[in-house]
C-alpha cells in the first residue's frame, strides 16, 4: 500500500512540474553512503557497502533526471581531501567502486561523461577507468529529447578549480607574449568561468545535498553564486523519485533573483 502511495504521489508531483522552469544543470552531493551502511547493515558494516549503494542510486537517479529533461548534471563523488583523509582500506573499496560506476556509465548510451578534478592525484588505475570512460562516450548525443552531460566530480576541490582556472589563463596567454599587467586587464568573470572544469557549460541552476548536511564543502564555489541550494534529510542511498521530484517542485517554486 505504500508503495502504491508513494508511486501515485510521484506521478502528482511530476504532472505538476512546468517543462519550461526546470533547471537545465542540477549538482548534487552524494552524502551519507557511510552513516547508511553503519544503519543498515549493523554495527561492524563497512563503508564499502553504503558506497556500493550509493553508486547503484547513481544510475536511478540520472534515469530520473533524462525522464524529465534535466541535460546536465554534476555528481560529487569523491573531494580532494578524501584522497588524503580517508582510512586507507575505505580509499581503496570507494576507488573501486568509482571506477566501475564510470565504466558501467560509459556503456549505458544515454550519457557523456566529463572528469572534473584533479588527475595527477588520483591512483593510476582510477584515473584510466575515468579516461577510458570519458573517451568511450565522447560521441554520446546530448539534446533537447534525451541523453545527459555528467560531470564526475573526482579528486575535485573548487578552491583547486579556481586556481587552475587561472593558471590556465596564464599558460595560454604567457605561450603569446602577453605582459602580466596586460593579462590582469583581460581578467573578468566570463573569462574566468570560461577556463573552469565546466567551461562551456551552464552553471548549476540546482544543488541538492542529502544526509542533512548544510554546507557547500567547496563544491563547485565559483559556479555557485546564483545557485538554488536545496537540503534534504535522506541518506543519499535511501533518496527517492518522490524527494528529487520534490526539490525540483521547490526549485520551480522560488523566485531566483541571481545576485540580489
Amino acid at each position: 500500500m505504500r508503495n502504491l502511495i508513494y508511486k501515485l504521489y510521484e506521478q502528482q508531483l511530476e504532472r505538476g512540474l512546468a517543462p519550461e522552469d526546470l533547471p537545465n544543470h542540477v549538482a548534487v552531493m552524494l552524502d551519507g553512503n557511510r552513516r547508511w551502511a553503519e544503519l543498515r547493515v549493523g554495527e561492524g558494516a563497512k563503508p564499502r557497502h553504503g558506497h556500493a549503494a550509493g553508486a547503484q542510486k547513481i544510475h536511478e537517479f540520472l534515469h530520473w533526471c533524462d525522464e524529465i529533461g534535466i541535460r546536465t548534471v554534476t555528481l560529487y563523488l569523491l573531494s580532494i581531501d578524501n584522497l588524503t583523509r580517508r582510512p586507507g582500506e575505505e580509499l581503496t573499496d570507494l576507488v573501486g567502486i568509482i571506477g566501475d560506476l564510470a565504466t558501467d556509465l560509459s556503456n549505458d548510451g544515454r550519457y557523456r561523461l566529463q572528469f572534473m578534478g584533479e588527475r595527477d592525484s588520483l591512483p593510476g588505475g582510477l584515473k584510466s577507468d575515468l579516461e577510458a570512460a570519458v573517451v568511450a562516450t565522447s560521441g554520446v548525443a546530448v539534446d533537447v529529447d534525451h541523453g545527459v552531460h555528467v560531470n564526475l566530480a573526482v579528486g575535485y576541490g573548487g578552491r583547486n578549480e579556481i586556481a587552475d582556472a587561472m593558471r590556465s589563463i596564464l599558460k595560454s596567454h604567457s605561450t603569446q607574449g602577453t605582459s602580466i599587467d596586460e593579462i590582469a586587464d583581460l581578467l573578468t568573470p566570463e573569462l574566468i568561468g570560461e577556463h573552469l572544469y565546466t567551461g562551456g557549460q551552464p552553471d548549476p541552476d540546482l544543488i541538492i545535498r542529502t544526509s542533512g548536511e548544510q554546507r557547500l564543502s567547496g563544491f563547485l564555489l565559483w559556479q555557485s553564486a546564483s545557485s538554488e541550494l536545496y537540503f534534504e534529510e535522506a541518506l543519499w542511498p535511501d533518496f527517492r523519485k518522490v524527494d528529487f521530484l520534490r526539490a525540483i517542485r521547490a526549485f520551480e517554486s522560488r523566485h531566483r533573483r541571481f545576485g540580489a
